[in-house]
Formats: structure tokens, C-alpha cells, sequence
């Protein structure tokens, strides 16, 4: 007798399994070619579901490391005039800590057989935009000049990214997303975090 406390409520509604189910199918059929209701229909979930889950298509990939960012960008606003080179890439190192392989991870890996080539060059401008824009506040908060602070968060905000994307290209598990993040910080010699 099964004596599941959730019957009636469908099996496959959670978050993991609907991006499972995108993700089989933007490698089966690319992405473009997949819709919020293929992906629905693949889990077994309603709409509504997906809507539950997730805002769109897109965010079935990004929505895990968007909530980091969105915590780095609270943790880069907390840190006022004290805010430090040190300091920024801590902040920034968190974004990436214990990151497990996930659909963004898997997306990296597989743009071109998922059709995501497009789709990724403009949403990781975005989230490019807007770590860039959170580390040059922190810059310019302390004491930083405007451009200066600007190119300063363009540089670290393309470290974080390009560090998730390189982790992903070399197969997610090879070495952790952290060492190749401290590595394309270290790149940022030339821009040291001073006045």
C-alpha cells in the first residue's frame, strides 16, 4: 500500500526535475526549439508549475547563479567605504563556492549542441552588467575614481564569468570553479585594488 502523504500532487514538480527536463531537451532538440510546454510535458508538471519554479526559459539555467550574484551584489553594497580589494573578492569568491554542476554548468559544456551559443553571449552580458556595476559601486565607495572603479568591476565581474564558463568547458568536477576563479583574478595584476 503506498502510503506517500503527497498523492495527487504530481511527482515530478520540483525544480530539479523540471530543469532535468529542460535540459534533455535542448540537447535532444536545441533550445530554440523547445518550449515551456515541451518541458512541462517532459516532467509531467502543469504550467503553472513551471511558472512556480521558474520566470522563463532561460532562467531554467541562470536561476541558480543569479541568486548568488544577487547575494554578492548585497554583500558588495554592505561593505561601504571599507570596501577593499581583499574584501570584493571574497565577496566574489562565495558566488562560486560549493558551485555543483547544474544546467548552467551543463549549458557551457554543450552551447553548441544545445543551439545556446546566442542565448548565452547575451545573458551572461547581462549578469556581466550587473556584478560590473555592484563592483564599481563598491570601488568608487571607496574612494576609487569613476573610471578606474569601472574598469575595476568589468575585470572582476569577466574573471567570475569566465571562470564559471572555463570550469564548465573543461569538464565540471575536474578541479573546482574556486581555483579557477582565485587563477583569472590573479590575471587582474595590473589593476590593483588602490587609489
Amino acid at each position: 500500500m503506498n502510503t506517500d502523504s503527497r498523492a495527487g500532487r504530481p511527482r515530478a514538480s520540483s525544480r530539479e526535475t523540471l530543469a532535468e527536463a529542460a535540459c534533455e531537451l535542448f540537447l535532444e532538440q536545441g533550445y530554440e526549439a523547445t518550449s515551456v510546454a515541451d518541458i512541462t510535458r517532459r516532467a509531467g508538471v502543469s504550467r503553472s508549475s513551471f511558472f512556480n519554479y521558474f520566470a522563463s526559459k532561460s532562467d531554467v539555467l541562470w536561476s541558480g547563479i543569479d541568486e548568488r550574484i544577487d547575494q554578492a551584489i548585497t554583500g558588495l553594497r554592505s561593505l561601504g567605504p571599507d570596501a577593499g580589494g581583499d574584501a570584493v573578492r571574497g565577496i566574489l569568491l562565495l558566488i562560486v563556492r560549493d558551485f555543483a554542476p547544474d544546467p548552467l554548468a551543463l549549458a557551457l559544456r554543450n552551447s553548441a549542441a544545445m543551439g545556446l551559443d546566442d542565448e548565452l553571449v547575451g545573458e551572461t552580458g547581462l549578469r556581466h552588467a550587473r556584478l560590473s556595476s555592484a563592483i564599481s559601486e563598491a570601488a568608487r565607495a571607496s574612494g576609487i575614481d569613476v573610471i578606474r572603479a569601472d574598469i575595476l568591476g568589468a575585470a572582476h565581474a569577466a574573471a567570475v564569468l569566465s571562470a564559471l564558463r572555463v570550469w564548465a568547458e573543461q569538464g565540471a568536477g575536474q578541479v573546482s570553479v574556486e581555483t579557477v576563479l582565485l587563477d583569472a583574478l590573479g590575471t587582474i595584476h595590473d589593476l590593483p585594488w588602490t587609489i
